[in-house]
């Protein structure tokens, strides 16, 4: 039985209390290592995709998938628009339509769609956000614009319409308008003047600061992933595990696999702490679970442990590459003041500041001896 600290959350339906049999009865050590080893491909990938900027990343791998998307946009825009939405026109536009400023952005989607019966098309402009930025309807201006330039360029007029929608994150609630004619400060005496002439639009903002995706949430999917979003922003990642152990003990739960690994890896490269002891434990708790549900937490347990494992030999070639770099300046500068150069394998058994601290001596040294010549 596998076994780790957890903080729970309160509040919620109650549940019956109870032990669920040991993991063993399912899968045993032995063969855990098994599927550790054939998660560790998998495993390796997902971390190089969402190690470096995991907030949008994981934001990008999770609406990039269009069912989910659909699911989104169906339940966050205005009733009177979805209705006009073919939902199944929906495509996710590639990078390469609109220009190399939003290609480099990790954090923006642009979806197209038809509507109207299919006589219009619609342009779906979704962008992450971690940090309140008073420049965000400037910015979406610009995005616009340019896909507005593209499409004009691909077919000529009439242009499509582009619909900006903003998801922020947190931890900060979003303090900042969202219309763009509010980015003028126009004197009370001079805006009802000015106002008629200048660009006006309002982008769609969902803050989950503001949000319970407990409660607000009817979709499982979408629950998951805002809750742990959310969590993640303030900290609360071990609450999100309990949380979400316990959903997956509801009938009915409704979340793809796929979904689930996705979101326990992004919580594990948000907060180092968490492992598959925890996952494990939180799962333990719950005595609801099926064999199906448990399968899934054994492939948890086994990607975490191979996440781990990335990480490990990831942080160990950093470690490597930089104790290479430090020992070439070290044997250069000792070449450079005439020293007997002290041999690789000597400086390799030094740590890294040990070998900085070296490295500070003959430097001072060298420095020295360039100014007295």
């Amino acid at each position: 039985m596998l076994h780790g600290g957890l903080t729970t959350t309160t509040g919620g339906p109650a549940r019956r209390g109870g032990a669920l049999p040991d993991c063993g009865h399912f899968i045993g050590r032995s063969q855990l290592r098994v599927v550790v080893v054939r998660a560790r491909s998998a495993a390796v990938d997902e971390f190089d995709s969402i190690i470096s900027q995991p907030n949008d990343a994981y934001f990008k791998r999770v609406f990039s998938h269009l069912p989910r998307a659909t699911l989104f946009f169906q339940t966050h825009l205005d009733p009177a628009l979805v209705a006009q939405i073919d939902w199944p026109s929906l495509q996710l536009e590639p990078t390469s339509f609109v220009k190399q400023s939003l290609q480099q952005s990790h954090s923006d989607l642009l979806f197209s769609a038809q509507m109207g019966g299919r006589e219009l098309k619609l342009y779906l402009l979704f962008e992450h956000q971690t940090s309140v930025d008073v420049e965000m309807p400037l910015r979406l201006l610009s995005y616009v614009l340019e896909i507005l330039l593209a499409q004009h360029k691909a077919t000529g007029l009439p242009l499509p319409p582009v619909l900006p929608f903003v998801l922020h994150q947190g931890p900060d609630r979003w303090t900042t308008s969202t219309c763009f004619e509010d980015m003028f400060a126009l004197p009370e005496s001079l805006a009802s003047v000015l106002l008629p002439y200048l660009p006006k639009f309002q982008h769609l903002l969902l803050d989950l600061t503001q949000s319970d995706p407990d409660k607000d949430e009817i979709h499982d999917s979408l629950r998951l992933v805002f809750q742990l979003m959310k969590m993640a922003r303030q900290k609360q990642l071990a609450d999100f595990l309990s949380w979400m152990a316990r959903e997956m003990s509801q009938p009915g739960w409704d979340v793809e696999e796929a979904l689930v690994l996705l979101s326990y890896l992004y919580a594990m490269c948000v907060d180092p702490g968490i492992d598959e002891q925890q996952i494990a434990h939180s799962l333990e708790q719950q005595p609801n679970l099926n064999e199906n549900m448990m399968s899934l937490a054994q492939k948890l347990i086994a990607r975490g442990q191979a996440l781990g494992e990335a990480v490990g030999e990831a942080r160990g070639q950093v470690i490597g590459e930089a104790r290479g770099v430090w020992i070439g300046k070290i044997q250069l500068l000792e070449q450079m003041t005439g020293m007997e150069v002290t041999t690789t394998a000597a400086l390799e058994g030094l740590g890294l500041e040990q070998l900085a601290e070296r490295y500070a001596v003959l430097e001072q040294g060298y420095a020295a001896k360039f100014k007295q010549g």
